[in-house]
């Protein structure tokens, strides 16, 4: 087992391995791109091995995405999924579907950006019964930045403030077919209070 092996890694080492895996279960998403996760992404692609080992035991599975960056934690029960309201929903299949548009402008060495006003004016394009306010808009960002989906590169409640938007939205939707992702939102009833989605966190 490789885990037999765990004392042969120094101190530093081990330290890392704790620190990653305390991240994955916070959040359930890591993200190459994101300042404070690069360190462990690439940590976890040394010792993935490891990792998984270590996450089998608990009923756990490691999902990594080299080719985009991302790392995700699932639970084989889906004990570890979040559910989302409608509104939560709503923005997290925005946030895909605008980092699907701006992929083919963006140089494969950038982060996908948008702006809160491009983000708003998209859900506004939606027609919702129920419009989003500022409070809710920001509460729900805050939550995606706590799972490793954005980073906020200003004040988020003004509109022209910026976001970046990492690759872990990939693994956050249950589909890699964007057409899958328009059929999701278009399915939206504008007069239900709530839709459920899951997002593993």
């Amino acid at each position: 087992m490789i885990l037999e092996n765990f004392d042969e890694l120094n101190a530093g080492q081990k330290n890392m391995f704790a620190k990653t895996c305390l991240r994955l279960l916070q959040t359930g998403f890591l993200a190459r791109d994101k300042r404070d996760n690069k360190d462990m992404y690439y940590f976890l692609l040394s010792y993935k091995k490891y990792f998984d080992e270590y996450f089998e035991i608990i009923h756990y599975e490691v999902n990594l995405d080299r080719e985009n960056g991302a790392v995700q934690l699932v639970h084989e029960d889906s004990s570890n999924v979040l559910r989302l309201n409608k509104e939560e929903t709503v923005i997290l299949l925005i946030l895909r579907i605008l980092y699907h548009q701006h992929l083919a402008d963006t140089s494969i060495n950038d982060n996908i950006i948008i702006s809160i006003n491009e983000l708003h004016q998209y859900y506004d394009s939606l027609e919702l019964k129920k419009k989003i306010n500022k409070t809710d808009l920001v509460k729900i960002l805050r939550m995606y930045k706590k799972y490793n989906i954005i980073e906020p590169l200003g004040d988020i409640t003004k509109s022209n403030s910026k976001v970046v938007i990492f690759s872990t939205v990939l693994l956050a939707i249950n589909t890699s077919a964007i057409n899958d992702v328009y059929d999701l939102i278009s399915r939206i009833d504008p007069g239900q209070g709530s839709e459920e989605h899951e997002e593993a966190n």
